[in-house]
């Protein structure tokens, strides 16, 4: 008997689209609550002991959150002792925290809640953050691929998902809990966040928010908006203008609310909205950025080298191979980015994918740091998510190649998370000071 013909194959049939979405989206949900779950036990188990014991020596969001409670601007006076001096802006007699402040704003009401920074353990706070990203990146693939311009499966978007969290240097990145890379933690979630709503610019107000706290947390993620831009227009352009000056006012909104924020915050510093402490460094480097300034052509050979061309030493006393403090190259932390810049197909959203990956990664490969100390090209994570949709758009064929490769990337990765500043494990990496020695000298 055909099944077809029966009674309740003709009602699934005649069923609303909307209401066969319903257990799809439910099932998404749960899937990405149960990566998220696995994602953070991961991390959490090739944490290190002392983020669940204590807070971290470079606690700078929650020194700047006790500061805000102090109805301060400034730490007050110097920064503990524990923290080194590491990376505080100097001006006059007075110090401050020199990153952009949404992770502070996280962490501020746990500050309060304990009484002091130092009764926090700010690595732990952050490491709650860390299966966010992956998680959401998984929900971001899946509308993809609902919309058709994506032809991959729910299992192929789960492995992405999965490859994005152990094989990429997000991994390394996520359980180290100091200020440089709980700042990838948030921002990652938020690159994320955004790229799920700025699909089909189905959610304009939380796509802006989103970019805007990006922005408030690592600033290249404020360079995200080609792809938001390409869905509006794709969406309502043509047909329709006025709804498209809607949606783009929708999202600009709350962009522009952060920003101003973000201006005054910095004008009330250092007397210069645009400034957010950097230029005030009290670090051993300052003289480079006083000549060359935070940005400039100069720093991009050297970045583009730790990108590209950053290899293992070999041959060296003490160790099997070390890893130079500029971090590994990219293409051998995460070598399945290949299937990024070689897809099958190239539908506009690739390419609108791939202009938004540009503009994010363009002002780190102009910056004065390249990301020392790392274990990999740690800057990779502001555009990385970019690069994952890519690849989910590119439609390459996912067979033994991409998941040997994959597999390899997670053993690298993996390496790096459960070595990279960690105490026995010194021999591994190279680390010299004044950031001039890229490869393995003669």
């Amino acid at each position: 008997m055909d099944r077809s013909a029966t009674p309740a194959a003709g009602a699934a049939e005649r069923r609303p689209e909307s209401s066969r979405e319903a257990p799809r989206a439910s099932r998404r949900a749960r899937i990405a609550l149960a990566l998220y779950a696995l994602v953070t036990l991961v991390y959490a188990l090739s944490s290190s002991r002392e983020i669940f014991s204590a807070h971290t020596p470079y606690n700078h969001y929650a020194l700047l959150a006790e500061a805000w409670l102090h109805g301060r601007l400034d730490l007050g006076g110097p920064p503990p002792a524990y923290a080194g001096g590491n990376d505080f802006a100097v001006l006059g007699d007075r110090y401050y925290v020199s990153f952009p402040p949404f992770p502070a704003v996280l962490i501020a009401p746990l500050v309060k809640l304990a009484g002091s920074a130092e009764r926090v353990r700010d690595g732990q706070f952050f490491l709650a953050f860390a299966g966010v990203g992956p998680a959401v990146l998984f929900l971001a693939l899946e509308k993809l691929s609902a919309s058709r311009r994506s032809r991959r499966t729910e299992a192929e978007n789960v492995a992405l998902a999965l490859l994005f969290a152990f094989g990429s240097v997000y991994w390394f990145s996520a359980v180290q809990g100091t200020v440089w890379f709980a700042a990838h933690v948030v921002g990652v979630a938020l690159a994320c966040i955004y790229l799920y709503c700025a699909l089909d610019a189905a959610h304009p107000i939380a796509a802006g928010l989103a970019l805007g706290l990006g922005f408030a947390t690592r600033t290249p993620l404020g360079f995200a908006a080609p792809l938001f831009l390409y869905e509006a227009i794709r969406g309502a352009g043509r047909s329709d203008p006025r709804a498209l000056l809607r949606r783009l006012a929708l999202f600009a909104a709350p962009a522009a609310l952060v920003l101003s924020a973000l201006l005054w915050h910095n004008h009330a510093r250092f007397g210069d909205a645009a400034e957010f402490g950097h230029r005030y460094l009290h670090i051993a480097w300052r003289a480079r950025i006083e000549k060359w300034g935070l940005f400039s052509y100069h720093y991009l050979p050297r970045n583009l080298a730790v990108v590209l061309t950053s290899l293992p030493y070999a041959q060296v006393q003490g160790a099997p191979f070390q890893i130079n403090a500029h971090g590994l190259a990219l293409w051998v932390t995460t070598p399945i980015y290949a299937w990024a810049l070689w897809p099958r197909r190239t539908p506009p959203v690739f390419w609108a994918l791939a202009a938004t990956a540009a503009a994010v990664a363009l002002p780190s490969l102009f910056y004065q740091n390249s990301g020392w100390i790392q274990f990999g090209y740690r800057f990779s994570n502001d555009f990385a998510p970019f690069l994952f949709a890519m690849i989910a758009v590119g439609s390459r064929r996912f067979g033994v190649p991409f998941y040997a490769l994959g597999a390899a990337a997670i053993a690298v990765n993996g390496f790096g998370a459960l070595t990279f500043q960690r105490a026995g494990f010194e021999r591994f990496y190279f680390l010299e000071r004044t950031q001039r020695v890229l490869h393995q000298p003669d």
